[in-house]
């Protein structure tokens, strides 16, 4: 993961992901999404292709396909769905009609490609977050909703969170089919 973010608890360098004691509503918020973001990468981490693509049947659901999934969604997020941005490469030129294909297709990809994929898409999802609420704030509408009705960016971030709280958790049990490893956390001190 590209850290450029500063630490969300000043004077604790190792534990990076850790939300704020005392912040405001925005900065848990946003703690809350870099701690899940954290904990789903270190889960995913460290793993050769087999390791990545791991199943526990009758599920399809792999390590890799989670790792490619949350970069697209972390790519589109802030970008295309929130304002109609070019979401880049591999995004933009990609077969959505296959909506299970960023799943599928990290089967074709080495694990340095998934985890490069994943760690540039959260840090450029970061940077269009953090310019996004710069020149808007939180609150401001943006173009995704239903019918007439617009999300604002909260409701984008809030979704995101969710996203990662599901995956997260396959991802913990993914995980220690693969290799025991448990946690609800990463080690002090821990980085990609």
């Amino acid at each position: 993961m590209t850290d450029t973010h500063t630490d969300p608890v000043p004077g604790q360098p190792d534990f990076p992901w850790e939300p704020p004691l005392a912040g405001g509503e925005l900065e848990h918020l946003l703690g809350m999404l870099e701690r899940l973001r954290w904990t789903f990468r270190w889960k995913a981490a460290g793993l050769d292709a087999a390791g990545l693509s791991a199943r526990l049947e009758p599920s399809e659901l792999t390590l890799g396909g989670l790792l490619k999934h949350l970069a697209a969604v972390e790519a589109l997020r802030f970008s295309w769905e929130a304002f109609h941005g070019d979401p880049g490469e591999p995004w933009r030129s990609a077969d959505w009609s296959d909506p299970g294909w960023v799943f599928t297709s990290a089967a074709d990809d080495t694990p340095e490609q998934l985890y490069a994929l994943y760690d540039e898409s959260v840090a450029k999802s970061r940077q269009h977050l953090a310019d996004a609420i710069a020149d808007g704030g939180i609150d401001q509408p943006t173009q995704a909703g239903l019918g007439d009705q617009q999300a604002s960016l909260r409701r984008l971030v809030c979704d995101l969170i969710e996203e990662y709280g599901r995956h997260t958790g396959h991802a913990d049990l993914l995980r220690e089919s693969v290799d025991g490893l448990v946690g609800e956390d990463p080690p002090a001190g821990w980085r990609p």
